[in-house]
């Protein structure tokens, strides 16, 4: 690299460290978040779980409760459920289209649901991942002004993740970060079947 081109991105990298420390600057408040993980794109729950370990990793409590998932192996259950600093939950009747019983996954949403608001009483937990939420709330098995009010009124300094497709614009409203994973191209499309590990 010429001096020439040292100095112009030294110069850039000045900027940017500006701009970077002023948003630092300005970010004063201290006090968990609400992050929405949605879009048609494969990893969303993988981001969820990811965040999970992440808070884990700093000696947090953690608890997890899936919807929708829960009736085959599942590598993160597989890893955390047995975990002293996380409480794990299930949903436990398996994706909608294998049910196909309306009032019996309902119920279940509905069961699990009350082991979610239970870990929202406790400020001992950190962080709260609700799992594949998104498909609960829009087959309206759950109340999504419960929902809401319930995160609303969590412990100040707790977390939550909510993940799955077709997330409302009303959780788009209300969380402080919400992230969209666009679907470009998936192995399943061309045939390539789900890797235990990858997938699950």
């Amino acid at each position: 690299m010429t001096e020439e081109k040292e100095q112009r991105h030294k110069k850039r990298m000045q900027q940017r460290k500006q701009i970077v420390d002023a948003g630092v600057a300005r970010a004063q408040e201290d006090k968990g978040v609400f992050i929405v993980l949605s879009g048609d794109g494969k990893g969303k729950s993988s981001s969820g779980f990811g965040t999970v370990l992440r808070a884990l990793g700093h000696g947090y409590k953690v608890a997890v409760v899936q919807f929708i998932k829960g009736t085959w192996e599942c590598g993160e259950r597989n890893m955390l459920e047995n975990m002293p600093d996380v409480d794990f939950h299930v949903m436990g009747t398996g994706f909608t289209w294998e049910t196909q019983d309306d009032e019996k996954d309902k119920l279940a949403a509905q069961k699990v649901w009350q082991e979610a608001k239970s870990a929202f009483n406790n400020p001992d937990i950190h962080l709260v991942l609700l799992d594949e939420m998104t498909y609960a709330l829009n087959y309206k098995w759950l109340d999504k002004d419960e929902v809401l009010e319930t995160i609303a009124n969590r412990p100040e300094a707790q977390s939550v993740i909510i993940t799955g497709r077709g997330a409302k614009k009303y959780l788009q409203d209300a969380c402080d970060t919400y992230s969209e994973i666009k679907a470009v191209k998936h192995a399943f499309q061309a045939g390539i079947k789900a890797q235990k590990g990858i997938e699950w």
